[in-house]
């Protein structure tokens, strides 16, 4: 090898090191904060921190010799879980407003139900955090994460070829996408298979904006836009998955637990079913 290529390598391989440790530092400073006050923008951030590592760590690793991957896995679940009921509980709130304004009276009782609920499950799951995400931000990922940075770094990054990712990414989202049509037409887009199949392409939109923005630095000029690009896609994607969230909560509601009117329910049921139909509609030149 060239002193030139060795140098380059070299320089690649700091660049790695540096984004690296600015997530990793992101993610411990937030995830701490988010067991401490349950702030809803640090278990975002620490979520987002995450996800951007986890994201890193399988173009690096895709084998995870470091295995540092799992640890990383399980404190996203643990900051998914609260961060899930934070949007749920604040899209609620936003609807119950609206509610109040419109001096929907059911309305606003019924989502009043619907929050407590969803509350009482938020508390469960940052009870969960509480526990869990610092022994995941301890001294076992330390213990792996030194020698990774240090000696383990050069030669997965020698050996990384994000483009090619990249490629293999785009491929099968355009095949989540023929499956989910081919699913929609031969059950209907409302069918519980075909939102599932939908789903998989907002995760597969979600995976390549990931991708594009944590690993922007290392990435061809043709692939830098895609970030925009598949957030726009997740974005679109995401208010049909919404949709399709709260309908689900509202259908667990259990008259044992909560009172709420089940007329009153299942017809803001049905218009969230509209909404969601409407999106799907509208974005058919996407999906």
């Amino acid at each position: 090898m060239t002193s030139s290529a060795t140098h380059q390598r070299k320089d690649k391989s700091a660049q790695w090191h540096d984004v690296l440790s600015e997530l990793y530092s992101k993610f411990q400073q937030h995830g701490e904060q988010a067991v401490d006050t349950f702030d809803d923008e640090d278990v975002h951030q620490a979520r987002v921190n995450c996800r951007k590592l986890m994201t890193l760590l399988r173009i690096l690793d895709p084998n995870d010799q470091t295995e540092l991957l799992p640890l990383f896995k399980k404190a996203q679940k643990r900051l998914g879980k609260v961060r899930d009921e934070d949007v749920l509980i604040d899209a609620f709130k936003q609807r119950r407003k609206q509610a109040k304004q419109q001096e929907q009276d059911h309305l606003v009782k019924l989502l009043k139900a619907v929050i407590k609920e969803q509350k009482q499950h938020r508390r469960f799951y940052r009870k969960k955090l509480t526990s869990k995400l610092p022994q995941l931000q301890g001294k076992k990922l330390h213990k792996k994460w030194k020698p990774f940075l240090e000696e383990q770094l050069p030669k997965l990054v020698a050996d990384s070829d994000v483009n090619r990712l990249m490629r293999e990414l785009e491929i099968s989202y355009e095949q989540k996408k023929k499956t989910y049509r081919q699913i929609a037409k031969e059950q209907g887009m409302e069918a519980d298979d075909t939102l599932a199949a939908l789903h998989k392409v907002r995760i597969a939109a979600k995976e390549i904006r990931y991708t594009a923005e944590a690993a922007s630095f290392a990435l061809n000029a043709k692939f830098r836009d895609h970030e925009q690009l598949y957030k726009n896609i997740q974005k679109e994607l995401g208010h049909i998955n919404d949709r399709h969230v709260w309908i689900e909560a509202l259908e667990e509601l259990k008259p044992k637990r909560v009172t709420f009117d089940v007329e009153v329910r299942d017809a803001l049921i049905d218009e969230l079913r509209n909404e969601m139909n409407a999106a799907i509609r509208e974005n058919e030149r996407v999906i």
